[in-house]
């Protein structure tokens, strides 16, 4: 989601007859746009946010050292400690959240990121942007999040959550769920498949409870279009102008319907791979993180999913060192990882987020501990990954072929509807097309293969 707000303010930019900077340094507008899903990300941004803050107060004491730029620190960190950052560092000229809120001042306010195009007007002017700061606004979605010669595109339909579950600062940041109109949602899949692209990702921060109302010009009777029905359109549209390839990210297990799965396992041009984030396999944990489900619900949708899709991969969340976590809790996480075997996961430990229900838990876990169970997670998962990929040597597969190996300059990088990816030799004239292959042998987590041949038909 991060990636797709970036690239839809970058081409705000560019409509205004801004260019991408050589270097960071050289630029007249620096934009920070921030996450706050997890705590590293937060102190790594800090960092960020510390450097250009120096560069600007170093421009001011000594005049002609270099340009001085304006500094905006958008997104989700933005909306959570706006107010304290510019606390912290005066030097910021902008504070641009996901949404605003009505503020005192114009020094403090968190600004929306609707106000973006008078920023850059003010600074084209080399003025101070009069914002409007007294009212709360609705979130709203950009037109397009295209990136320049990408093949793959992500289209956000969905923005905020209202699942709460006590470890995220999610809800807090992005606001309960607004979802995007269904015709501005097939106009950006028309608009970036004109341009090249062949694989789309739907984002929402859970797509799964998609709504939209549409009242019927005729009768005015209310049609309530959910995330199974939205699938079923975007996949017309999506035939007809040229996409291939639709995944989505990311689908809350609790909310998966069996309609759902039978759209997906109807329309081969879903990839074969889910993300579904379980987060942990204790009901105990699951019930103190709010997550709406039980490890016999989950495993059952797994289940489902497979029956329908024998050939699907899976990948997850896995968080250790909930507080209350014992030694068997932590085990009947482990355990239910060997039993659906995910083809990766997205591992980390317990940080106490302020402003979650978690944070203030009693039975908090040392970090030595935290550690060494995220440490166990870790090692199982390398070892169903290792096991997993290498079932599938000797495998035919169709790529989507996104561009040159960073290590070698003679290969090619893909990757399978499987979320796998497979270096190979070949002519960059094929980057952006979808070419067939065997997976050779491993490297790592890299699949290796001898030659690609063209599928101009997919």
């Amino acid at each position: 989601m991060n990636s797709a707000e970036s690239a839809a303010l970058a081409l705000v930019c560019k409509e205004r007859g801004w260019s991408e900077a050589e270097e960071a340094e050289s630029a007249d507008l620096i934009l920070i746009n921030t996450c706050s899903v997890r705590l590293t990300a937060e102190k790594r941004t800090l960092g960020r946010i510390a450097h250009f803050a120096g560069l600007k107060k170093k421009n001011k004491s000594k005049q002609g050292l270099s340009r001085n730029f304006t500094l905006v620190i958008a997104g989700c960190m933005a909306q959570r400690i706006g107010e304290k950052l510019i606390d912290q560092f005066p030097q910021i000229d902008y504070v641009m959240g996901t949404y605003n809120e009505p503020q005192k001042n114009e020094v403090s306010g968190t600004l929306a990121r609707s106000d973006f195009p008078l920023i850059l007007e003010a600074v084209e002017k080399g003025a101070k942007a009069k914002l409007n700061i007294d009212e709360k606004s609705v979130f709203s979605f950009s037109n397009s999040h295209y990136e320049e010669g990408h093949f793959r595109s992500f289209i956000p339909i969905m923005h905020g959550c209202n699942n709460f579950c006590s470890y995220c600062i999610v809800p807090y940041v992005r606001g309960r769920e607004v979802s995007r109109d269904p015709q501005n949602i097939l106009q950006e899949i028309r608009l970036v498949a004109e341009r090249g692209v062949r694989e789309i990702t739907l984002l929402g921060q859970n797509v799964n409870t998609y709504s939209w109302e549409t009242a019927s010009p005729v009768n005015a009777s209310i049609t309530k279009i959910g995330f199974a029905v939205l699938l079923k359109i975007i996949v017309e549209e999506a035939e007809k102008c040229g996409i291939r390839w639709i995944r989505f990210l990311s689908a809350n297990p609790g909310d998966f319907s069996s309609e759902t799965i039978d759209v997906i396992a109807d329309n081969k041009i879903f990839c074969r791979h889910l993300h579904l984030p379980v987060q942990h396999g204790s009901d105990k944990i699951l019930k103190a993180m709010n997550r709406g489900y039980t490890s016999q619900e989950f495993l059952k949708l797994v289940k489902a999913i497979r029956s329908a899709m024998p050939d699907i991969t899976l990948s997850t969340d896995i968080l250790a060192g909930f507080p209350g976590e014992t030694e068997e809790d932590f085990q009947e996480a482990l355990n239910l990882m060997e039993e659906v075997k995910f083809l990766y996961s997205y591992m980390y430990h317990f940080n106490p987020r302020e402003g979650t229900a978690a944070f203030g838990l009693p039975d908090r876990i040392s970090e030595e501990v935290k550690r060494e169970r995220l440490s166990r997670v870790i090692s199982l998962q390398k070892k169903h990954t290792n096991e997993l990929l290498k079932s599938r040597i000797g495998c035919t597969e169709i790529v989507l072929i996104e561009g040159i190996s960073r290590k070698n300059a003679d290969e090619l990088i893909t990757r399978t509807e499987k979320d796998e990816m497979v270096a190979v030799p070949g002519p960059k004239s094929l980057i952006g097309s979808f070419g067939k292959l065997v997976l050779s042998s491993l490297k790592g987590n890299t699949f290796r293969s001898k030659e690609i041949q063209p599928c101009p038909g997919v």
